[in-house]
């Protein structure tokens, strides 16, 4: 029953094989992409400025989208600071992600929860907030890590607010007072996953 008082949705820390896992649970590397964000030696970027508890990350965008979109979109939230759409070093294409700093971590909060799955330029977004510096042990998707992934390549990956985890089923023994010890399966009601199935 002490699991369940600890059982949580979402990741604390970061762990790649946790965060492979539908409910937190596997022991075991399912794929390749969780055994290299294992072996993966990652630092964050120290040269990266800013409060990291007022930047959100900004997915799934479209790649015409520029910084004078989304400054006039997200600018209604509150006063940012900065805005970045993360662009390709070579051919200055949209990698299609951005980071918005705000000044204060009350606009951060309010533009994550209006701003999530809101559509820009035809795509519908992902908000949510900056893991490299807040999310101890972070490991990004381009190693094997992060959030992302898609149902095709059974790279899903579980722990963030877009698909948090399913609480585990709990296995437990007991006597029924015959001297037989038999299992009961019990499983506990969370919020609706189904879409994620």
């Amino acid at each position: 029953m002490e699991s369940d008082v600890r059982w949580e949705p979402t990741l604390r820390v970061y762990c790649p094989l946790k965060a492979g896992s539908i409910d937190g649970t596997d022991t075991r590397p399912h794929d390749k992409a969780i055994e290299r964000a294992m072996k993966a030696i990652y630092k964050p970027n120290k040269a990266v400025q800013g409060d990291p508890d007022c930047t959100l990350f900004i997915g799934r965008l479209d790649s015409s989208t520029s910084e004078h979109t989304l400054s006039k979109i997200f600018s209604k939230y509150g006063d940012i600071v900065h805005v970045r759409v993360v662009r390709d070093i070579v051919t200055g294409m949209s990698k299609r992600y951005a980071f918005i700093e705000y000044s204060k971590e009350r606009y951060a909060s309010r533009a994550r929860r209006d701003a999530n799955r809101l559509a820009i330029d035809g795509s519908e977004i992902l908000v949510e907030y900056e893991c490299e510096r807040i999310l101890p042990k972070w490991i990004p998707r381009r190693l094997g890590g992060g959030f992302g992934g898609k149902k095709e390549s059974g790279q899903l990956r579980f722990g963030g607010s877009d698909r948090p985890f399913r609480r585990p089923i709990i296995i437990s023994k007991q006597d029924d007072g015959s001297g037989r010890v038999g299992s009961i399966f019990r499983t506990v009601s969370v919020q609706s996953c189904s879409k994620y199935q």
